[in-house]
């Protein structure tokens, strides 16, 4: 596995998205069509879930249509951010189902969750294996996690005109697997693919990320205005097209190998 990312601010991320909570569904584009393809990708699992997870949900924009696949299972959405959560209450009718919470610290008992849905949210968590290891724990016997996130070659244009430390890193599609294994999970199936978005300029990519909440909450980033002069820098070198590598993930929760006291579980095979 290559060296971990720098890591994220929970804080900084946390903030940045409940001040981009009003403008989030407009400005969230890439999520948006990411979410659909990811419903799409539903058609070929067998699933009869009871109880789905929408985990890092921001605004719960798919949460109506995993309802509408699953008529009769019981959805809650967890965000870290309580005012992305408020539009996601208005649409629905029980507000108990919506959680402000950490996917490192998920507030549901052990095995008490059939499927994990996650779009476009592992990369802003601060410890990756930690969130798939939390997942595992909710889930019940062959339950399944399903989850979207970013690629290194992501805003690779932007990248090249800010500099590195102004722009997040993201966890290889390989790196990823191995975590999900590490955390005890079956045979995980990943895959990806590149999107590119047209922009009228790199002011408005710019814009996008403000508006939707996803600017730079790297614990190493710089500190203080970064001023006009890397503005101009970046207006002037960007491209009008922005590369997003999206990853796309899933597994089952594979059978336990230790007792809750830590012994190993060994599995004997009768003739």
């Amino acid at each position: 596995m290559k060296k971990p990312s720098p890591e994220i601010d929970a804080r900084v991320a946390r903030r940045r998205f409940e001040r981009a909570a009003r403008t989030y569904a407009q400005a969230s584009r890439l999520e948006a069509e990411v979410g659909a393809r990811m419903l799409e990708r539903l058609a070929y699992l067998k699933i009869e879930p009871r109880r789905i997870l929408e985990a890092g949900s921001g605004p719960a924009r798919e949460a109506g249509k995993l309802l509408s696949r699953y008529p009769g299972s019981e959805l809650f959405a967890l965000d870290f951010s309580a005012s992305m959560l408020k539009g996601a209450r208005k649409r629905f009718f029980d507000k108990r189902k919506f959680v402000a919470g950490d996917l490192l610290h998920l507030p549901f008992a052990s095995g008490a969750i059939d499927f994990v849905w996650s779009n476009m949210a592992w990369h802003w968590v601060s410890d990756p294996p930690g969130a798939f290891e939390e997942a595992a724990r909710v889930l019940g016997p062959g339950g399944l996690l399903m989850f979207s996130t970013l690629g290194p070659d992501t805003l690779k244009e932007l990248r090249a005109a800010a500099g590195t430390a102004r722009v997040h890193e993201f966890i290889d599609m390989h790196d990823l697997g191995d975590m999900l294994v590490a955390a005890g999970f079956a045979a995980p199936v990943m895959d990806m693919e590149i999107l590119t978005f047209t922009y009228r300029g790199a002011e408005q990519l710019l814009e996008d990320l403000r508006r939707s909440g996803q600017t730079n909450a790297r614990r190493d980033r710089p500190r203080g205005l970064a001023g006009k002069g890397l503005l101009d820098k970046i207006l002037s070198g960007m491209e009008k097209r922005a590369t997003f590598e999206v990853v796309y993930g899933h597994a089952w929760k594979g059978a336990p190998r230790k007792l809750a006291d830590g012994r190993d579980i060994v599995q004997f095979l009768s003739r």
